[in-house]
């Protein structure tokens, strides 16, 4: 008995037929409405990340500039210590400002004198205010004296500080090798300060914010300068460093002292440097020396800063 045999397949199969999908009208709306979603989304995100934020990323509500003053508690009444924070406070507000008031115990200074903390104390508002354009360190035993000068305008435009660089200058006077460079653009400027007679002066300085000026602070508060025993410890730290190392000095300006740095004209032999009515700051450099008293040396000003504060 024979079987069946399949039925022979034709020579010419039917040419092939692409799957047709099930449902294709809901599958095509779904993905409209994705596609719209996701349309919707972002535009909401974006509008968001405008109303909260600037284009640059930066949160609203930032204050460009932090002011910071390391405070002794130990060797200062409590009442001088509010005295110096109702100064700075009082100017920042004017100009929505923030205001940063660490004490000299904050930081590990490894045995080192108490004004090393200037350093540690700006570093950590560059970390505590990471949106902030500039950091402003001013020292303790200082008034700011005209609260209309803003820091941006009054120093930091890039045309004001190219007009108040004081270019070619020793960096230690009166006769260093070392200058402050001639050609420096103001949009390169990153660390800005005063000279005394005597050489740099850390009283006031200003940094940009940005990773240079974290290098440059953590190179100043190396371990291996703290240890070296300077004679005026940071402030001749800071004066080697800004001399051995070009990418440090490339960035530095030097600007006249009544700028941001005048000295209590009582105490100081330096014409140029003495405050005047009308400047910015009013500093009481070096009177915890002997023989002199920095709480009263502030007192005139004292009652002078919070007449012209009041008055405007």
């Amino acid at each position: 008995m024979h079987l069946a045999l399949p039925s022979r397949k034709s020579s010419n199969p039917p040419q092939y037929a692409p799957r047709s999908p099930r449902f294709p009208t809901i599958r095509r709306s779904r993905i409209q409405a994705m596609v719209i979603g996701s349309l919707v989304v972002g535009s909401i995100l974006w509008l968001l990340s405008r109303l909260v934020g600037g284009g640059d990323g930066i949160p609203s509500g930032v204050p460009p500039v932090v002011i910071v003053t390391v405070v002794d508690e130990v060797n200062y009444s409590k009442e001088y210590i509010k005295m110096i924070k109702e100064n700075r406070i009082g100017y920042a507000k004017k100009h929505g400002y923030a205001t940063f008031f660490p004490t000299n115990k904050d930081y590990d200074l490894g045995g080192s004198p108490t004004s090393w903390a200037r350093v540690p104390a700006t570093r950590h508002a560059l970390s505590k205010f990471p949106y902030s354009s500039y950091v402003w360190y001013l020292d303790q035993n200082s008034l700011i004296m005209n609260p209309e000068l803003k820091v941006e305008t009054h120093i930091m435009d890039k045309k004001r500080i190219e007009s108040l660089m004081i270019k070619d200058q020793p960096i230690v006077p009166p006769d260093s090798v070392i200058k402050t460079w001639p050609h420096l653009k103001g949009e390169n400027v990153e660390f800005v300060l005063t000279q005394d007679k005597d050489g740099l002066a850390q009283g006031s300085f200003i940094l940009k914010r940005g990773d240079w000026s974290k290098f440059f602070l953590d190179t100043w508060f190396d371990p291996l300068y703290r240890s070296y025993n300077f004679q005026k410890a940071d402030t001749h730290a800071l004066e080697h460093i800004v001399q051995w190392h070009p990418t440090i000095l490339s960035k530095l300006v030097i600007i006249p002292q009544r700028i941001i740095n005048a000295y209590e004209p009582d105490h100081y032999t330096q014409t140029e440097g003495k405050y005047k009515d009308g400047d910015f700051v009013v500093r009481f450099a070096n009177c915890e020396t002997v023989g002199r008293d920095c709480i009263q040396e502030a007192q005139k000003y004292s009652k002078q800063w919070r007449t012209i504060f009041n008055s405007r």
